[in-house]
């Protein structure tokens, strides 16, 4: 199987139902709320996939992005779907391993973050808590999880030291709900 990004560049996918690709007309919606904010930007894409929204955020111009994701398998198309969109000017990098324990290794904040992880998962609370605590978001940064409407995502991750997360939006497109966070 394979999709299609901005300016129709085709990335592969996984076989099969380990992964689940947000859906085009997601991945179009976030990109539209987003627009005039990735340029230039650090973008992060926790349980990265396929990367194909790492690879529409370097077609539309980020700066550097980070890839996150624990199946080799799944981080080796990561790589391969990047290479063909990344311009010499752009860093990218894959890291495979778990979300939590990668987040732990990283440095500085990201403009913008991505987190897809399995919808029945347990990651999304300490996922986000880690975030918050390790303060990875930029000032003006946003977040967003996707994740299943009927299992709503907190209004508000504390952290004592910087405020925490807090909810600026939320947006439901079918079986699909981005919560959007940024710092209190």
């Amino acid at each position: 199987m394979s999709i299609r990004i901005y300016g129709n560049r085709q990335l592969k996918t996984l076989p099969g139902l380990a992964t689940r690709p947000t859906p085009s007309r997601v991945r179009q919606a976030l990109f539209n709320i987003w627009q005039g904010n990735i340029t230039g930007c650090r973008w992060l894409d926790l349980c990265a996939g396929s990367g194909a929204m790492g690879a529409e955020a370097l077609c539309r111009g980020a700066a550097e992005a980070i890839a996150i994701d624990q199946s080799a398998p799944a981080c080796r198309i990561i790589q391969q779907n990047w290479q063909q969109v990344v311009q010499p000017q752009q860093r990218i990098q894959v890291r495979r391993g778990g979300v939590l324990q990668q987040l732990a290794t990283l440095s500085g904040t990201f403009d913008r973050i991505y987190f897809d992880p399995p919808y029945q998962g347990e990651l999304y609370q300490p996922v986000l808590e880690a975030i918050a605590r390790r303060q990875l978001l930029a000032p003006g940064g946003e977040l967003a999880a996707e994740h299943d409407p009927q299992q709503p995502l907190p209004d508000r991750i504390p952290n004592p030291a910087s405020g925490g997360l807090v909810v600026v939006r939320y947006k439901q497109y079918g079986n699909t709900a981005l919560t959007f966070y940024g710092n209190a």
